[in-house]
């Protein structure tokens, strides 16, 4: 009987045993890995607070002074990169950036204790609230209140009521888009609004660009240095030199400043509401790469994607607009080519006059082409190219056609952009067609950039 009773204390007790270690491991287990029932991970939330931010720094841009298509462009490479940080650390499947790219150094921004729950929207609305108050600093008081507006009205319609949860979540939220913004300010540019016109002696070439203004400088003639975020962006992607510079009638550059001349004197209505569309002049506009971030976030609603989704797709598409202007500007001032403009008024037709005005820099590459080219090749990489979209950017805009253009395909989309350069008067054609191939090597770069785990 008490071998028969010690069996049966023995067997209980390796139940006994059993139970407890499995109940060890699923604590383990939840502490490791938190259940998504309990905290919702930020794929199970819809893309409204993207939308809504980047909506509100289009304002911003297009308000404040000095944001200037390439400062434009990195506002929208770390804000992005700041919404997609503020969530990833919440996934099971993505990766950060950090040590992922050039630009972003392993141990860049802040972590989290991920054994504690966070709500995801109050992580991300903090963040980029934070980003964009600092990034934004000489606002005016309006546009500054309007960032206050929104970080309250996102985060009063956030239904948690744990308050713990809600603080941990806005403080994690605000030290991340607080460290984004410090990173992105040791590029030297975090203030380059207040200066886009630094001092640069032009070189005494045949062809050299010139002022197509009174007293114009040329605009962030050091751009091409500025910190990308992949390295070979830049290196690995300038193009070869255009046709030789001459005034004779029979050169190849000749014949491409006459084809500048003809569509402009020829301009339709097509041909001319092709080219205010894509104008996308800063001051009046969020500047070209407003316009790529619009597309993008116009196909996120169409597609109906989840935040995480959309935070990922903003990001590749904003670290592909900076990389861009660095790269197009680092082409542009190497070759520093005169404009159409005044190559056709002082060889063709001194009448001469375009339709969009001429902007502060040289023309060879096309920077409209080069971030267009680059943003929709990611898209493109994202839901083919054979995708069918309709841009609604200048729908609100009364001082020209700004009704939706409709497109079959990303392609299709960018060789319009780049045609409406040409219909504007504003650059050569071969400085469009290097610029799309420029762009569209930035974009299949960054679209490389595997960020699943």
């Amino acid at each position: 009987m008490k071998s028969k009773h010690s069996f049966l204390l023995q067997t209980q007790n390796i139940r006994y045993l059993l139970a407890f270690s499995l109940l060890l491991f699923f604590f383990q287990c939840r502490e490791d890995n938190p259940d998504p029932v309990v905290t919702k991970r930020p794929s199970g939330f819809g893309n409204e607070l993207a939308q809504k931010w980047f909506g509100l720094t289009f304002r911003l841009v297009r308000g404040t002074a000095g944001f200037t298509p390439p400062v434009a462009a990195r506002t929208y490479g770390y804000s992005s990169v700041c919404l997609y940080e503020s969530l990833v650390q919440g996934t099971l499947d993505k990766k950060s950036l950090q040590g992922l790219v050039d630009g972003i150094p392993a141990g860049s921004f802040p972590t989290l204790d991920k054994k504690k729950e966070h709500h995801w929207e109050l992580v991300a609305n903090a963040a980029m609230a934070e980003f964009i108050r600092l990034n934004f600093k000489t606002s005016s008081s309006e546009l500054k209140s309007a960032i206050d507006s929104l970080e309250n009205a996102i985060e009063t319609s956030v239904a948690e009521t744990d308050e713990t949860v809600r603080s941990r979540s806005i403080d994690f939220g605000k030290r991340m888009g607080k460290a984004v913004y410090d990173y992105a300010a040791t590029d030297g540019k975090a203030e380059a609004y207040l200066n886009n016109f630094p001092d640069y002696t032009l070189p005494n070439i045949p062809g050299v660009w010139k002022p197509t203004a009174p007293n114009q400088k040329p605009l962030q003639a050091y751009w091409g240095e500025v910190r990308p975020f992949l390295n070979n962006n830049i290196t690995g992607t300038q193009p070869p030199s255009h046709p030789p510079y001459s005034t004779d009638p029979n050169s190849l550059f000749y014949i491409a400043a006459k084809e500048v001349y003809v569509n402009g004197i020829n301009l339709n209505a097509e041909t001319g509401t092709i080219a205010e569309f894509w104008s996308d002049d800063p001051g009046r506009t969020a500047t070209p790469g407003g316009h790529s971030m619009s597309i993008a976030l116009q196909v996120i609603a169409q597609e109906k994607l989840n935040l995480m989704k959309a935070a990922e797709i903003l990001a590749k598409v904003g670290m592909a607009l900076h990389d861009s202007f660095i790269s197009c500007w680092k082409c542009k001032y190497q070759f520093n080519l005169l404009r159409p403009v005044t190559y056709i008024q002082e060889n063709i037709d001194p009448n001469f006059t375009t339709l969009l005005d001429t902007p502060p820099f040289p023309e060879y590459t096309s920077g409209h082409s080069v971030q267009t080219g680059a943003s929709l090749a990611v898209l493109a990489d994202y839901f083919g190219d054979a995708y069918s979209f309709t841009d609604r950017t200048h729908e609100n805009r009364t001082d020209i056609d700004g009704r939706p253009r409709s497109y079959d395909s990303f392609s299709q989309c960018a060789s319009e952009v780049a045609l409406s350069r040409l219909y504007g008067g504003i650059h050569y054609r071969f400085g469009i067609d290097a610029g799309v191939e420029q762009g569209k090597k930035i974009g299949r770069n960054i679209s490389k950039l595997n960020l699943d785990k």
